[in-house]
């Protein structure tokens, strides 16, 4: 699933392509993305991401906005040639992006306000102490708060095991037990790994490409992710995979203590 810092990616490149550019049409490919609102000649103000969320604002006050979810990418396209799996098309003044998505589980909705910047983002709005109050007391593992959207926007499983290991804490350990320097730790963590996959354009462990159809450059930066077996790059302890929440975990039981 694309997270944070892949749904940037293509909100930063859709931003530079499609700001200022006039719908001319869009078409559904799948029945089951039907109902879809016409915003055929309107013009698209600008592009932002909302947790894992894609937002074209568009003039009029609507916003078009994309949940790619398992397996949802855009592609932008200058022909009429149309990817498989192509489920919904929208045409602008120089070109067109295509909704690519096997699974079909991505979804687009065109509402008539743009929603609330969200106070929970790691690369926006973020109340550290707000958290503190309200989710750090929490009694479930760590590594399931942080994939918590209610919680942190945008962090999913990739980067939850990053962040942990760099911060030298279990994703078994409770979040009530983390005091807050641990927190602090954590977030200046996050946050520099997220930078670093940003500039990397994502992580492309399986499928996903950004809206050129490039692969990101993230993987190649990986310390513990997919690395089961093998050494970890900060005590040479040997990296394990466990299972949480129907998750692959990854981590090192020697310097991620418990």
């Amino acid at each position: 699933m694309p997270e944070l810092p892949e749904v940037e990616t293509l909100c930063r490149q859709l931003q530079t392509r499609i700001a200022g550019k006039k719908i001319l049409s869009t078409k559904v490919c799948d029945q089951k993305l039907d109902g879809i609102g016409n915003v055929r000649g309107l013009r698209v103000l600008g592009v932002c991401r909302r947790g894992k969320t894609v937002e074209m604002r568009l003039e009029g006050g609507q916003c078009i906005i994309i949940h790619l979810r398992m397996s949802g990418r855009l592609f932008w396209r200058t022909g009429r040639c149309r990817e498989s799996h192509t489920r919904w098309r929208i045409t602008l003044e120089g070109g067109g992006i295509d909704l690519v998505d096997p699974r079909r589980f991505a979804t687009v909705r065109v509402i008539s306000d743009p929603p609330e910047a969200l106070t929970n983002d790691l690369m926006g709005s973020f109340d550290f102490r707000k958290f503190l109050q309200s989710q750090a007391g929490r009694r479930v593992p760590v590594k399931t708060l942080l994939m918590d959207p209610k919680a942190i926007a945008g962090i999913g499983n990739i980067y939850a095991c990053e962040i942990l290991h760099a911060s030298g804490i279990s994703p078994l350990r409770p979040a009530a037990a983390l005091d807050e320097t641990e927190w602090k730790k954590i977030f200046r963590q996050a946050r520099r790994i997220l930078r670093r996959a940003i500039a990397g354009r994502g992580t492309s462990i399986s499928d996903w490409r950004d809206l050129n159809g490039c692969p990101g450059e993230n993987q190649k930066a990986l310390k513990v992710y997919g690395r089961e077996g093998e050494a970890c790059v900060r005590c040479g302890g040997i990296i394990v995979r466990i299972r949480q929440s129907g998750r692959s975990t990854y981590c090192c039981p020697r310097c991620q203590k418990e």
